[in-house]
């Protein structure tokens, strides 16, 4: 059973697989006591990196009390559509159902563009049988035919089934014989039902969030049982737990059963991190802000919490809807390449330069002028590391984009950093301003391997006022598998009128998704604080296709405390009252949600590396609208009573600080570099 002791635990570790590295933070509770290590991410099999950074860190896995894991295995699988082959069954008459989705387009605009389904057409195939939108059965299922399809898709060779059925959230009881049939027939346990992952309407969005599950289970199931073979080896005793999307953790051997659940798990670590760095910081409105090598992340932080969608597009006709922290993604990174196009304009991405061959800076034999060459050439990187590919770089900068614009190559390199400031800001207000939120209450939680490089130029473009940049930026996404709490969430369709729904039912469906959660992290066997529940509804006006999610007391909410907390949240959102319009209850939602005990952070860097002074360890010709000779900084030497005035570089080993002119840097205990913005 799971504790609700506070206390701390023994040795935890969080481990995050990115595309070109992984990541590895091991804290100590008892004796804060901090371990950290970075290899590259091994390929295909991502389990190599993760064991090969453990032994890197020289841990003592039979020491180990936790190690949670953020994926990127089910993420790459689905935009890469390097996917099991899967068979659908489905109502007759709707096999179509996953190509037809809303009617969109990949370009709003344009007249051309495509679109390649999960499941292909030949493995979608249909039975008949039909509920109604009231769960009434129209037709009867055909056992016969479930079996005679099931038979067909074994043949053509498929590895997983989806059986998916039209209205099957309102009564799942024909998914659920068909499934009986199926598994009767299926040689391995990878049949998935679209009510189980997904119990409300909208038969597109659930048809695609179970086909993707399907076709990534076996993938995840491999991965996580090579994984805990290999930790099982080396002396782990214990569970191992992977990240969900929703920002919370499940152990690793459920995980596979709902593996499209671990969509997005690495950008919601971060944001995990991202809550309890903040939290202990004393800002509980943050802009997360993560550049890696090829795109950013952004999410937005209110009141200390994450926040969660029920819908995540990763890609053109692919909602997944399944809850996850909702990170939006803009394509701009590091390796981001910049080019005047034919019409002599500058463009910066989305197009990459990934990891091979890279940013020209790198010295493998990139040619494209990329973000991180232009952050060279600007000085904000030390052009000495770098030899003779410092050069190349130059002279791309200079005939690339410098000569076609009639600019200096300072001048190009700074107009390449603000179009992508600009790209990034946008993505930013996507996630604040469009929320109803401004950018002026929040500080800017600026995090992995780029983001520190430009967060005060973004800050100062937003009007965002400080900028958070916490102790191990690059590291930020392990250590949000560290801290985070164990979470289950569920969704319910009802979709009736409010004033004609039976808030019998509305009560006992919550408290029985509370049961439910509390059952699940029950089962796990991690120390924690606490377990609570938190409810929701998503309404809105008959006649509407959008939905507000109102936040509920509880599952004993009354039909008028609905109505006065939707029309509320209504006025707040569009200033708009509309009393002559009846409401609509759509969802019921619960998240139950097991709380870890807090762990300190404040050894993240080692107090006694730390110095009593700063102290620059070298000048160097920075560029801000004209060359400064501007303090470089190491900083693991920072005191934490630190207040300098820029401009500065503070660097470490996972990242690189810019700090413009006139900004001011101070330090909290935590260690976390706080930037006082200048207007």
């Amino acid at each position: 059973m799971a504790s609700a002791e506070q206390g701390p635990a023994g040795l935890v570790a969080g481990v995050d697989v990115g595309g070109t590295f992984t990541d590895l933070v091991i804290l100590d509770p008892a004796s804060g006591a901090v371990r950290l290590a970075k290899v590259p991410t091994s390929l295909p099999d991502q389990s190599g990196g993760v064991l090969a950074a453990f032994a890197e860190a020289g841990a003592d896995l039979a020491a180990m009390d936790l190690i949670v894991h953020g994926t990127t295995t089910t993420t790459n699988a689905v935009l890469e559509r390097k996917l099991c082959r899967t068979g659908l069954i489905t109502t007759q008459g709707f096999r179509d159902v996953l190509e037809l989705g809303r009617r969109t387009r990949p370009h709003p605009y344009g007249m051309k563009g495509g679109f390649v389904p999960v499941i292909p057409r030949d493995l979608r195939l249909e039975v008949p049988e039909r509920m109604d939108a009231r769960g009434r059965v129209v037709t009867a299922l055909d056992e016969a035919a479930v079996a005679a399809t099931v038979r067909q898709l074994l043949a053509a060779g498929c590895e997983s089934l989806v059986i998916h059925f039209l209205h099957a959230y309102a009564n799942p009881a024909h998914e659920l014989r068909a499934a009986e049939v199926a598994r009767s027939l299926w040689p391995n346990g990878y049949v998935t039902t679209g009510h189980s992952l997904l119990s409300e309407s909208r038969e597109f969005e659930r048809g695609v969030t179970a086909a993707v599950n399907a076709s990534v289970q076996p993938l995840l199931e491999r991965y996580v049982a090579r994984l805990a073979d290999g930790l099982r080896a080396r002396g782990y005793g214990r569970d191992l737990l992977v990240m969900n999307g929703n920002g919370g953790m499940v152990a690793a051997g459920a995980v596979a059963r709902e593996a499209v659940k671990t969509v997005m798990s690495g950008p919601a670590s971060g944001v995990m991190a991202a809550v309890a760095t903040g939290r202990r910081a004393g800002m509980a409105n943050l802009l997360t802000y993560d550049m890696g090598g090829t795109s950013t992340d952004v999410a937005m932080i209110r009141a200390g919490v994450a926040p969660v969608s029920n819908e995540i597009e990763v890609e053109y006709a692919m909602p997944i809807h399944v809850p996850m922290v909702d990170v939006r993604t803009v394509g701009a990174g590091g390796g981001s390449i910049a080019r005047v196009d034919q019409g002599g304009m500058l463009r910066v991405g989305p197009e990459s330069a990934g990891s091979t061959p890279g940013p020209i800076c790198y010295g493998r034999g990139g040619t494209q002028v990329t973000i991180s060459d232009a952050n060279l050439l600007l000085g904000r990187l030390p052009a000495h590391r770098f030899g003779q590919a410092a050069e190349a770089a130059r002279r791309a900068m200079e005939n690339q984009i410098a000569r076609p614009l009639g600019l200096s190559v300072e001048e190009a390199a700074e107009a390449v950093l603000r179009i992508a400031n600009t790209h990034m800001a946008g993505a930013i207000r996507m996630v604040s301003i469009s929320m109803g939120a401004d950018p002026r209450d929040f500080a800017l939680f600026a995090f992995g391997g780029a983001g520190p490089l430009h967060a005060v130029a973004l800050a100062r473009e937003l009007a965002v006022p400080k900028v958070l940049v916490p102790a191990r930026p690059g590291l930020t996404n392990a250590l949000g598998c560290v801290v985070a709490d164990l979470r289950h969430d569920f969704v319910r369709t009802l979709n009736r009128p409010l004033d004609t729904a039976d808030m019998e039912e509305v009560r006992a469906v919550m408290q029985g998704q509370e049961a439910e959660g509390r059952r699940l992290i029950g089962a796990e066997k991690v120390a924690l604080r606490q377990v609570r529940a938190e409810f929701s509804a998503d309404m809105q006006f008959i006649g509407q296709t959008h939905l507000l999610r109102i936040a509920l007391p509880g599952p004993a909410v009354d039909r008028a405390e609905l109505q006065r907390r939707f029309e509320a949240a209504y006025w707040a959102r569009f200033r708009v009252e509309l009393p002559s319009i009846r409401a609509n209850l759509v969802n019921l939602n619960c998240s139950v949600i097991g709380e870890r005990p807090e762990l300190d952070l404040s050894r993240l860097i080692a107090p006694e590396d730390r110095r009593p002074q700063a102290e620059p360890k070298e000048m160097r010709r920075v560029w801000f609208a004209g060359w400064h000779d501007v303090p470089v900084y190491w900083r693991d030497h920072l005191p934490l009573a630190l207040d300098l005035q820029g401009p500065a570089i503070i660097e470490q080993m996972d990242t690189t600080v810019v700090v413009e002119p006139g900004c001011r840097v101070t330090s909290d205990a935590d260690g976390n570099l706080i930037v006082e913005v200048a207007e």
